[in-house]
């Protein structure tokens, strides 16, 4: 699995009106069905989780060209877009409520794809494993808000996701290709043109011995750590101080998960992040006691490494031309059209041929 990279955007207000919206779903569903028809539905996953090419793709359809809402309306306008019984593509989830309905809509995409109970529950699990990751593993600041999982009838999946933090948005990209680890370096590229400091990422290399120890920390009984996290109103936790200080209070109920984790003997460190409960605080804490007993430090650099900056909606860098727009959205279509055409008058002649030499 790929992790292929984070966008970090501006929050702007309003929405985009109602005649440009309508016109990007119309050029969003043109566009994809020229890269379908041309490389097939495992290269517009590609594309779709290379965060470069997304903020192009939304920069293209007219929307704002740094703006947070670029992920959340480009996005549904993909979802209106796409029709899963002409693409094999399905969208689930979206923003807020809606990312939430995203494991219904994939067990309802098993009345259009011949989805096994199995390949649902993989879904599933990656999508709920993936927003899990980004939220826990990677300790940003940005809560996520907005999820978007595009996936085929043969399990392949793209995931688009946003989080929030104060006046600034952080888009993280995911692609299922080469799945090996949710947890172990998943990032191909990650595009941020704001760095945070004092970042805790479980998913880097460097965190990797780390991410043992806080395995065999509660294998071993979790009780042993009461030296270092005390319940009660006098909770602290003892640091080392050759790293960032974050406030790591776990809490009687943290106790009480991580003694649960003990229960339940994780084999390795996804399968402890994949459990119900085990939220960042719990994994802070086990990365800080695991560097403080074991030296074990984690990575603390926040794991954005490119910046970029795109040039809609609001008029930058120029304001939307409605001729233009649909002159494109038409020039696609037909492109897309007579390709298709083409195609089935070479099958045709393919047949007509076959049929000739068996006469």
């Amino acid at each position: 699995m790929k992790k292929t990279g984070t966008t970090d955007l501006p929050l702007h207000g309003g929405k985009a009106p109602r005649w440009l919206f309508e016109r990007m779903v119309k050029l969003s569903g043109a566009i994809t069905d020229a890269i379908i028809y041309e490389y097939g539905q495992k290269e517009f996953l590609r594309r779709i989780s290379d965060p470069f090419w997304f903020q192009a793709f939304s920069c293209t359809i007219g929307f704002d060209w740094h703006s947070s809402g670029t992920t959340t309306t480009a996005c549904g306008a993909l979802k209106m877009a796409i029709k899963p019984e002409e693409t094999g593509i399905v969208v689930a989830g979206g923003k807020g409520r809606a990312s939430r309905k995203t494991p219904n809509e994939i067990e309802a995409a098993s009345e259009i794809f011949s989805l096994t109970t199995k390949k649902i529950k993989e879904l599933q699990y990656s999508s709920r494993l993936a927003a899990k990751v980004d939220n826990t593993c990677i300790q940003d600041s940005y809560q996520l808000y907005h999820h978007n999982l595009f996936f085929t009838e043969n399990g392949d999946w793209a995931i688009i996701q946003q989080g929030m933090n104060n006046k600034y948005a952080r888009r993280y990209h995911w692609l299922s290709e080469n799945t090996e680890s949710f947890v172990d370096e998943p990032h191909c590229g990650i595009c941020s043109d704001r760095l945070e400091e004092n970042t805790l990422d479980m998913t880097s290399k460097k965190s990797k011995e780390t991410r043992k120890i806080s395995v065999d920390l509660i294998k071993d009984n979790p009780e042993h750590l009461l030296g270092y996290i005390r319940e009660g109103e006098q909770r602290n936790l003892i640091m080392p101080s050759h790293h960032p200080v974050l406030e790591v209070d776990v809490g009687r109920g943290g106790m009480d998960m991580l003694r649960k984790a003990y229960e339940l003997q994780p084999e390795n460190y996804e399968e402890l992040v994949a459990l119900k409960g085990m939220g960042p605080k719990k994994i802070r804490a086990l990365a800080l006691i695991s560097d403080l007993v074991y030296g074990t430090e984690p990575s603390w650099k926040d794991p954005a490494r490119y910046s970029f900056a795109h040039g809609g909606k609001d008029g930058f860098p120029y304001p939307v031309n409605r001729e233009t727009y649909d002159k494109s959205i038409k020039t696609l279509k037909e492109a897309v059209e007579e390709a298709q055409l083409e195609r089935k008058e070479k099958l045709c002649a393919i047949k007509r041929l076959k049929d000739f030499i068996t006469l």
